[in-house]
C-alpha cells in the first residue's frame, strides 16, 4: 500500500511540473503596446513598416520596424541573427522576444508569405 501512495504523490508532482513548464513556456499573441509592457517573452505580428530607415544590419543584428496592422503603431525591432529568406516577400512577421532598451529584442523571427496556392486561386 505504501508504493502506491509513494507512486501517486510522484505522478501528481510529475504533472504538476510538467503543467507548470508548460504554462511557462507559452508565448502569447499581443500587440505592440502590450508588447511594450509585457515583462515577459511575447509573439508580436505585424507588416514591415513603411519608413525613413531601410532593413538593415547593424553588428550581428538585423533592424527593422515593425507596423501593427490593426492599430498602425510602430517599433523598431532588433533580432539577433542575419536578415531571413524570403523577408522581402513577407506578408506578415512575427517577432518573439523582449521589448528592452527602446526596441523589441526578437529571438526568433517567423515569417509569413503569401501561400503559392493563394496565388494559383487568384488566376
Amino acid at each position: 500500500m505504501n508504493r502506491k501512495i509513494l507512486l501517486g504523490i510522484l505522478i501528481l508532482a510529475f504533472l504538476g511540473y510538467a503543467g507548470y513548464s508548460f504554462v511557462d513556456s507559452v508565448t502569447p499573441y499581443v500587440g505592440i503596446a502590450e508588447a511594450q509592457k509585457a515583462s515577459g517573452s511575447v509573439q508580436v505580428k505585424g507588416l514591415l513598416a513603411e519608413s525613413a530607415e531601410a532593413p538593415h544590419m547593424e553588428g550581428d543584428y538585423f533592424v527593422f520596424t515593425l507596423r501593427d496592422e490593426d492599430t498602425g503603431e510602430t517599433m523598431p525591432v532588433r533580432y539577433h541573427g542575419a536578415k531571413p529568406d524570403q523577408f522581402d516577400e513577407a506578408h506578415h512577421i512575427v517577432a518573439v522576444g523582449k521589448y528592452k532598451d527602446g526596441a523589441f529584442q526578437a529571438d526568433k523571427l517567423l515569417i509569413k508569405c503569401p501561400s503559392k496556392y493563394e496565388q494559383q486561386g487568384k488566376k
